[in-house]
């Protein structure tokens, strides 16, 4: 195939590709011990000001578990497969990072980081089918086209947009979507190419960025302008604006197309919103300073990550109603999901 997303068959891993001393940390008593465990499905959310990864039974909502990753991190996403988990080591002002951890699932241990050097600030970041990820780094306003297994860049796409801080993909149009926060813009990118094709003037402050399950359309929250932007990716043109609320910061979009989930940071509120009828259709109030969403592949559930007061808020879908809370490291924000296994999966040893 053509197609950038499948340049090459992913490699067996084996803790040989990583440094030895990268796979001494095994901080994850029970998760690994049983194939039952390790085939189950797990939450995974990123702790700021903890420096770690927590790791979450869904059904219980009980962490049981926590990886280390760098220093400040912000952000989180796996593999295709659901073995590797990586995570964007953020930093601070005062110390910016320039790695990501780099996470085995089976083994509930850290592999190491690999360094982005020059690039620094890595912030958002997305798992492509091919096993391939793409990272924004907004201390050298780039998206970074990596490589993870052999631990190399593969493009440096520069975007020259202040804060360029989220990234989305669309796997059929073969685009990469990013939101940079001070331009206020979204800037798509040929991703076999590498070519900047346009800057998206969306709304100021553009930060929380998803694509349709179809790759047609691309949203962004505009956090300062209070609105919601939709995207078409034929024409790389904004369709359609929305007022949705106090500091939209971030937007999924559910499963089946139907609906969009906002978290407005200082209106402690996650709303949803229909595509066909482009409107705000429900509020529910939440926790302090909602920030991350992730939504169950099942489309019944979804988690919203409440940073100033360290929960992560459990939304019934079904019923929208707050179904409970979970309590992780300090200041969570991003999160992903881990897909079950059959039991008995072969390892990559």
């Amino acid at each position: 195939m053509n197609s950038i997303w499948h340049i090459s068959r992913r490699p067996r891993l084996s803790r040989a590709t990583f440094p030895a001393e990268a796979a001494l940390v095994l901080v994850l008593a029970g998760f690994a011990a049983a194939p039952q465990q390790a085939a189950a499905q797990r939450l995974l959310i990123v702790n700021k000001s903890s420096n770690s990864v927590s790791i979450v039974d869904p059904s219980t909502r009980q962490e049981i578990g926590v990886v280390p990753a760098g220093f400040a991190p912000h952000e989180v996403a796996v593999s295709a497969d659901g073995l590797l988990a990586y995570v964007t080591d953020y930093g601070t002002g005062a110390q910016p990072g320039s790695t990501i951890t780099i996470v085995d699932l089976e083994q509930g241990i850290s592999l190491g980081a690999m360094s982005l050097s020059p690039h620094s600030r890595p912030h958002g970041i997305v798992a492509a089918s091919d096993g391939t990820i793409w990272v924004t780094t907004e201390g050298s306003q780039h998206v970074l086209h990596i490589d993870p297994i052999g631990r190399r860049i593969l493009q440096e796409v520069e975007t020259s947009q202040d804060v360029t801080h989220q990234v989305a993909i669309s796997e059929g149009q073969q685009r990469v979507y990013t939101a940079n926060i001070g331009s206020g813009t979204s800037t798509a990118i040929d991703a076999r190419t590498g070519k900047v094709l346009a800057h998206i003037q969306t709304g100021a402050g553009a930060e929380g960025i998803d694509v349709s399950p179809d790759g047609d359309r691309v949203y962004v929250t505009n956090r300062v302008a209070g609105t919601l932007s939709e995207i078409d990716v034929a024409s790389n043109q904004v369709i359609r604006t929305l007022p949705v609320g106090e500091f939209p910061i971030r937007v999924k979009m559910r499963p089946d197309g139907t609906e969009l989930l906002v978290s407005n940071a200082r209106g402690s509120e996650v709303v949803a919103v229909s595509v066909v009828g482009w409107r705000v259709v429900r509020r529910l109030q939440i926790g302090a300073f909602p920030v991350g969403i992730l939504i169950t592949p099942d489309n019944e559930t979804a988690y919203v990550a409440n940073t100033a007061d360290d929960k992560v808020s459990v939304i019934d879908l079904v019923n929208w109603t707050l179904a409970g809370e979970i309590l992780a490291g300090d200041e969570p924000d991003g999160m992903a999901w881990v897909p079950a296994r059959p039991t008995g999966s072969p390892n990559r040893d």
